[in-house]
């Protein structure tokens, strides 16, 4: 479970989104960080026992900071109004696939993982994958476990071509899945369901039903 006070933080940072006010309450925010570290870590102590490639690995590792990249961005707000952890082998910066955990307070949080936004070469080379192993793909992904979870994998318009990729034919079975530029499920959370002592139990359930799919997907990119 994470700590009231650490939602608290987060939604307020949300509405004063500014250096000054972020300097006066930079103890609630080390505070707010080092519990969200804290769950992390334990959600890698018991999902490395079914996924050994993330042994080793530690919460704050798996952090991402709380400052924002300007340099090309309209939006000059300098922190991040959430949370969020990218757990897989090699760290945050692998091009692995892995899991994902994300705290946004106003019903925006969400556990999840795959593959977002892979190069060109990593992309062609997952969507030969799913073409040349659809039966297999398609058991993977209508399973009950990752249904009941998922309920499919992320279809949003931003990550869906309008046409279909080039080498495939639109009759192809799979096209639904070739057009995709990430490779991505999620399940929301409550967030009332963030505090509660099931958040731990509820996050390894969900990262446990998107192995399969993750290791279909990271013996595209070992090879």
């Amino acid at each position: 479970m994470l700590e009231p006070q650490t939602l608290k933080f987060i939604s307020q940072l949300a509405n004063n989104n500014n250096k000054p006010w972020f300097d006066t309450h930079r103890a609630q925010y080390e505070a707010a960080r080092i519990d969200f570290a804290n769950f992390i870590h334990l959600v890698i102590d018991e999902l490395q026992k079914s996924d050994p490639t993330i042994t080793g690995l530690t919460g704050r590792e798996c952090m991402f900071r709380i400052n924002r990249d300007i340099r090309f961005s309209k939006d000059k707000t300098p922190y991040k109004a959430h949370f969020g952890a990218s757990i897989k082998r090699g760290g945050k910066k692998s091009p692995f696939a892995g899991y994902y955990f994300h705290l946004e307070p106003g019903g925006k949080s969400f556990i999840g993982g795959g593959l977002w936004m892979p190069e060109a070469v990593t992309l062609k080379k997952v969507r030969q994958e799913i073409d040349y192993n659809w039966d297999e793909f398609e058991k993977i992904i209508t399973t009950k476990e990752f249904k009941t979870t998922f309920k499919d994998v992320y279809k949003g318009a931003d990550q869906s071509l309008t046409t279909v990729p080039k080498g495939y034919e639109k009759e192809n079975p799979a096209i639904r899945y070739l057009k995709l530029k990430s490779f991505f499920g999620e399940a929301t959370i409550a967030d009332e369901e963030l505090t509660k002592a099931t958040l731990h139990k509820k996050t390894i359930a969900c990262f446990k039903a998107l192995q399969p799919f993750l290791n279909f997907i990271n013996r595209t990119i070992e090879d």
